[in-house]
């Protein structure tokens, strides 16, 4: 997965920035209310406007506090708390959520069919997580997947950021790709916990 293969890269490329962030004073919980705030602004104003080139753009700026408040939570020990944990992982499913609903809104408006599939991919989107949390009530390890939330951010706003260049059909390759992805998942998801509960 694209996730568990770059992580160590990308990790020792920011642990700079994020030690500097925690030398100025600044939480990770404050990194994570920040970059959520952007995020779920910028799909709601930028997309339903169709301007997804400058949407998409502002967007991953603003996603890659993602990035930042584990690192610093890491670092600092200070954040790396339940209550930390609970709101990054709570801050992802409105993030992931706005970004769609952005494009749906923008898609309604058109009368575009396609976001029947937007929606899917929504569904699928907060299913993946939910799975998993509940498999880990169950004391089941269940992060396997397909694709799991890098995956899916990175060609949502890929599709998105290039529909705004007018590339042919990406639109609708990407959100029926995601679309495919995500139910995929969620049936990978629900054989492992299935799997586990009847070795129990």
């Amino acid at each position: 997965m694209i996730s568990a293969s770059l992580k160590p890269a990308v990790t020792r490329l920011i642990t700079p920035v994020a030690s500097a962030a925690l030398r100025a004073g600044i939480t990770p919980n404050a990194v994570t209310w920040v970059g959520a705030f952007g995020v779920v602004f910028s799909a709601l104003f930028f997309y339903p406007r169709a301007e997804f080139i400058t949407g998409t753009a502002v967007i991953m700026a603003f996603a890659l506090s993602d990035l930042f408040d584990g690192a610093m939570a890491r670092i600092s020990k200070k954040g790396a708390s339940k209550w930390g944990s609970f709101l990054d992982s709570t801050i992802d499913r409105v993030t992931d959520s706005a970004i769609l609903l952005g494009l749906a809104v923008y898609l309604t408006k058109n009368n575009d069919a396609l976001v029947y599939v937007v929606m899917v991919t929504m569904v699928t989107g907060i299913l993946v997580p939910y799975i998993r949390a509940k498999a880990e009530s169950f004391s089941i390890q269940c992060s396997g997947g397909i694709a799991e939330r890098t995956e899916r951010l990175i060609i949502a706003l890929f599709a998105i950021g290039l529909n705004g260049f007018d590339v042919p059909y990406v639109l609708a390759f990407g959100m029926w790709l995601l679309a495919i992805l995500g139910v995929i998942t969620v049936i990978q998801r629900m054989l492992i916990v299935r799997k586990a509960l009847r070795n129990v």
